[in-house]
Parts: structure tokens; sequence; C-alpha cells
């Protein structure tokens, strides 16, 4: 017995993966997260499959229609948004469907965070500037770990994403000026990347709280915080050893003038 996890991507549904969307339109049943996968995808599964909304339903009541499905005989996908890695919610599934003796296969999706980082043009790891991308979220009711606390993860002045931290931007703002960060560093929040109503706003850390307050962007935002951020890092000098034309590597000899 089997279900399948599918990352749908941020939004836009042809951000799907071609092995994703073939399962999707195999299925017999796709169960989907309605408050967060977008429509125009679910509407690419078979006319005669029967689909599932999730939002309003808890842990055990899920894994209890995808097993009576899958016992039936039933090809079943459990669609998610973004990647399933990263935020989904998808290991207490897991553990109840093995418990069940049903097994999992995931079909990894586009996050979210580099989707964002592909709405504003930005690559998030910098030669000679950071080289380490933190992904992360403010505390709130969901405790942080003592070792994650954002205090000290921001301690390492590299780029940092933050995931369901829209409402806790004070906070943010203040762990990071607690760990060193400067008042002016270059922060971009986007409202659902790839969605038809993307909305991207640029700010700095101190003016964070006050334009994502003052563009009503309190869910389903990604805050990309760091120098890589700069909107005009293109005007400045940095480059990779992997076009230096003095750098030797397996498929190519560098030279010297």
């Amino acid at each position: 017995m089997k279900i399948t996890i599918i990352g749908a991507g941020p939004g836009d549904p042809d951000l799907i993966t071609v092995k994703g969307l073939r399962l999707l339109q195999e299925a017999d049943v796709v169960m989907y997260a309605d408050s967060l996968v977008s429509e125009a995808l679910i509407a690419k599964s078979r006319e005669d499959a029967t689909v599932i909304k999730t939002a309003g339903m808890h842990l055990e009541e899920m894994v209890n229609t995808m097993v009576s499905y899958v016992k039936e005989g039933k090809k079943v996908v459990r669609v998610h948004t973004g990647d399933p890695a990263v935020y989904g919610a998808t290991l207490e599934q897991m553990t109840l469907l093995k418990q069940q003796g049903v097994h999992v296969e995931i079909i990894p999706g586009v996050s979210s965070v580099f989707a964002s980082a592909a709405a504003i043009g930005a690559e998030l790891t910098v030669p000679d500037l950071t080289q380490t991308v933190i992904l992360t979220r403010a505390e709130g009711r969901t405790k942080m770990p003592d070792r994650e606390k954002l205090k000290d993860l921001a301690s390492h002045h590299c780029t940092i994403a933050l995931f369901l931290s829209a409402t806790l931007t004070k906070k943010i703002v203040n762990e990071f000026l607690e760990a060193g960060w400067s008042k002016d560093t270059p922060v971009a929040a986007v409202y659902k990347a790839t969605w038809p109503d993307e909305k991207i706003v640029r700010t700095t850390l101190e003016q964070l709280d006050e334009d994502l307050k003052r563009n009503g962007m309190r869910k389903q935002v990604m805050i990309l915080a760091g120098w890589a951020l700069d909107e005009h890092i293109h005007e400045k000098d940095f480059r990779s050893k992997l076009y230096d034309k003095t750098f030797t590597h397996g498929f190519r000899k560098g030279v010297t003038s």
C-alpha cells in the first residue's frame, strides 16, 4: 500500500515537476491543502478523480481518509504547497501512515524561498559576500529549540529566509539588531510568490514592520534578509571562481593573460 505526497510548488500551476503532474493526473484520489494549493493545478487531475479538500480536516481525519482509499486499491496523492521537506507537516502524516502499513513516496517541489528569490532576481549566495542561506522562522506559538533562536542564527550574518513570520516582524527586527545587523540591511518580502496577485516589497530591516503593515502583508509572505538582497548589487563586481578565466577546473584550463 502506498500514497504519494507531491510538492505542488509555490503557486504557479506550471511550477509543479513533470513527475508530480503525471502522478497527479494518474491519481484516483487527490487530497490537497485548499488554503494554499492553486485550484488551477488541481483542475489538471482526472475528471473522474475524487478530489478532497483538507484545510478543514485534522491529522487523524486526513490519515484515516487516505488509508481507507488505499485499502480499496485506489491510487492516492496528497498535494502540498511548495516543497514538502520545509514546514510541510508531512512527518506526522508519515508516522501515522507507516503505523498502518502504508508506504509514502515524496515528490519534491519548488519552495517559496526559491520562487521568491527568482521573483526579485536575486542570487542568495554571492561570492565574497555570503555563501550560506539559513531557512528558519521567528518564534511564535511554535517554539524554537534553544540552539535555534533567531538572534543566534542571525549572528552568522548570512542570507536568512524567514517562513511563517510576517506577523512577527517587530521580533525579527529586534533580534537581528541585537545580533549586530545594521538598520539599513536590505530586506525583500514577497507575498504569494508566482501567484497572479504576487506582491513584492523591497525595504530595509528598520522599515520592515512598517512596510509590511502598510501593504497588508501578514500571511503567505516570504521574508529574505541580508546584503545579497541589495537591489543595487548588480552594480558591484562580485564574481565566482567558476567563470574566472584564470581559474582551472576539470573542464577548462585557466589562462594568465
